[in-house]
């Protein structure tokens, strides 16, 4: 869904979940979505990156959406609005011309080729003895995603840093064809352990004193004449290039640059940044990629009006500065070079980092010079949506089943009320909303989850750059994206406290035979608890469970779990007092069940975490009902049943 992926956020469902739930919510299929949703008015108090927004619209329903966090409506408002796409192709005109030959300038060698990537190494002192060590784990720097298919790899000489191919299946040693010495392939780093020359071990952190480390340029990749790419050792121009870099950063007129501004505060996804000293959003950048991003954005900032096409492309330089920062890493050969910032959904810092041309005009990733490419996509998705479905067994692509998408954004209930076509977006607080009591037929959404992934956090990296460049009037210019009223919590009560608010307004604004559907993931018993508890404090019964694929398989932060959970959960309820409670638990658990042998038996690989999740779930869910809530009892329940699950799912398959 490329409308919904013009800027960065986090824990993504696909937009295929998100049709399926709208589509049933109102009695339609895929075979025959037509117009399902015509008239309705769809109300999201997560908006999160917009993809409930964008399905329903498709299908012709009227969206409305709040979230906390304004980096979020930014989002949002990409994902919907209408572009003149001529007068995209004109502002972005504007910035080439203001800024690319510069930038460009500052990423070549000393015969005027084009550096693609500069390779970097953090430095610690040994405690002990002062030495200075480079943080490597491995000297091999680059090799190829399919190795063994590709076994030349990069390694840089630790004596002199000259770049050595090395077999990197087979090789345990380096050879330097320049000074002559052999060295290991391993590094000084082990774990969270350096260990100097001198055979001194110590924490990385406690050598860095909270000090972000220095830095250290060793290697370069270089896109020959020939159209070739070549990797080749640090030399005197590149050192005095980044020097000059580094003058004109410090030189500039205060309005020449737009500058990442704010300190980091403590927080669960910022603590590792912290601890390796990194304290302001500026600190995440060096010298070069300050100036050069610095003067990208103050094309942006500078282009004339405040129109939709001028804020799409300050939405488009967060994927630039997404991959242009300290904290990005090489991928190598064979993929995607840049592994961003945020492929772990953490600030988690690099030791051996990679630092790409920010224009990008000859390749790399993230470069500014494929704004206008990737929002070329978006707004042809927009105006031609493309869809997946089934046919007789196999996933294809149509175009004929969803409006386009272009909406005008407006910021009151009033002026959507008179606004044909427009949509109702607007940072602020779920639990306090200008729609009037019982407005909405269909509330679906995406909480965050109870811990884990700290959106405001996260986004702070962004807003330290937006709040510089303006994307769109009001925008917000506080320091942080923060707010004491984010539902997103460490411990299960304060989020349940939190929710409930959020739900409660959901029930005022519901018509009495409305439908609340929202996806969520859990893995403890006590977020599940918390969430079902929250539920019941805005009268809302349960009335559906339904365990789903949500988000793509390759999400880290699931897969990385001791027992990894990868399914989100699908959660439908009503007002209280519309439906009767027809469970006991085990009946919740075999419901249950049944769906996760249909999703393991079509082969999607389950585990224990998926049990214990969906059923947990299920279970604790016939609290929302009164007749049942008796919670400690539940809770026990739910494990007892979630123990059975999983022998259950364990079981061989019936043939």
């Amino acid at each position: 869904r490329p409308a919904t992926y013009v800027h960065k956020w986090w824990a993504r469902r696909l937009g295929t979940v998100f049709r399926a739930v709208l589509l049933e919510a109102v009695g339609a299929s895929e075979a025959r979505p037509g117009g399902a949703l015509d008239g309705i008015v769809l109300y999201e108090p997560f908006g999160g990156s917009g993809t409930t927004l964008v399905e329903a619209a498709k299908l012709g329903a009227r969206v409305v959406a709040r979230d906390i966090n304004p980096v979020a409506t930014l989002t949002q408002r990409q994902a919907l609005q209408a572009w003149n796409f001529a007068k995209v192709e004109q502002l972005f005109a504007q910035v080439d011309a203001v800024c690319r030959d510069d930038v460009e300038g500052l990423y070549v060698t000393a015969d005027s080729e084009p550096v693609l990537h500069y390779f970097w190494v953090a430095v610690a002192c040994c405690p002990d003895c002062d030495e200075q060590v480079e943080l490597f784990s491995t000297y091999v720097f680059a090799k190829h995603a399919y190795p063994k298919r590709f076994p030349t790899g990069q390694a840089t000489c630790p004596v002199c840093h000259t770049v050595c191919p090395v077999d990197v299946v087979a090789d345990t040693e380096g050879q330097c064809g320049h000074c002559e010495s052999p060295f290991g392939l391993t590094g000084p780093v082990r774990g969270r352990v350096m260990t100097c020359s001198a055979g001194h071990r110590s924490e990385i952190i406690t050598a860095l004193g909270r000090q972000a480390p220095q830095r250290r340029m060793y290697a370069k990749m270089v896109k020959t004449a020939d159209g070739r790419r070549e990797y080749r050792a640090i030399d005197a121009f590149d050192l005095d290039l980044y020097s000059l870099a580094a003058k004109m950063l410090a030189d500039a007129a205060p309005h020449e640059l737009v500058l990442p501004d704010g300190d980091l505060d403590d927080g669960a996804n910022t603590i590792q940044a912290l601890r390796w000293g990194y304290r302001t959003w500026a600190s995440f950048f060096n010298a070069r990629q300050l100036y050069s991003l610095g003067r990208i954005a103050a094309a942006i900032r500078d282009l004339p009006g405040r129109g939709p096409e001028r804020e799409a492309l300050a939405a488009a330089f967060g994927k630039t500065v997404e991959h242009h920062n300290d904290f990005c890493s090489f991928k190598g050969e064979g993929t995607g070079p840049v592994r961003s910032i945020f492929h772990n959904h953490v600030l988690r810092p690099e030791r051996c980092s990679v630092e790409g041309n920010p224009w990008g005009a000859h390749g790399g990733s993230g470069g500014y010079a494929e704004a206008l490419t990737r929002l070329r996509r978006a707004h042809e998705y927009k105006l031609g949506p493309v869809d997946l479905v089934e046919r007789d067994g196999h996933v294809v692509t149509v175009t004929d089943r969803s409006a386009p998408v272009g909406q005008r954004i407006v910021s009151s209930w009033d002026a959507f009320m008179r606004t044909p076509g427009s949509a109702y977006i607007v940072t602020g607080d779920g639990s306090s909303t200008d729609l009037p009591d019982r407005s909405v037929p269909l509330v679906v959404t995406d909480p965050p989850y109870v811990d884990n992934v700290h959106y405001s956090e996260l986004a702070d990296f962004f807003h330290a750059w937006l709040r510089g460049i303006g994307p769109y009037r009001g925008y917000p210019t506080l320091a942080t994206t923060r707010d004491q009223r984010e539902v997103q919590n460490t411990g299960a009560e304060e989020f349940r406290d939190m929710v409930s608010g959020v739900w409660r307004e959901c029930a005022r604004v519901l018509t009495d035979d409305g439908l609340l559907a929202f996806s969520f993931h859990q893995s403890q018993a006590s977020g599940w608890e918390a969430v079902m508890r929250s539920l019941a404090d805005a009268d809302f019964v349960v009335t559906a469970i339904r365990p789903v694929v949500a988000e793509v398989t390759t999400s880290l932060t699931k897969a990385a779990a001791a027992a990894p959970n990868r399914l989100d959960i699908i959660v439908v309820c009503r007002k209280a007092g519309t439906v009767t409670p027809s469970s006991t638990p085990a009946q919740a658990r075999e419901r249950v069940m049944t769906a996760l042998i249909r999703l393991r038996d079509a082969g999607i690989a389950l585990g224990e975490g998926d049990a214990l999740s969906a059923t947990r779930a299920a279970v604790l869910a016939l609290g929302t009902y009164p007749d049942a809530r008796d919670w400690d009892v539940l809770r026990r329940s739910a494990e007892v049943h979630a123990a059975k699950a999983i022998i259950q799912l364990a079981a061989p398959r019936e043939r």
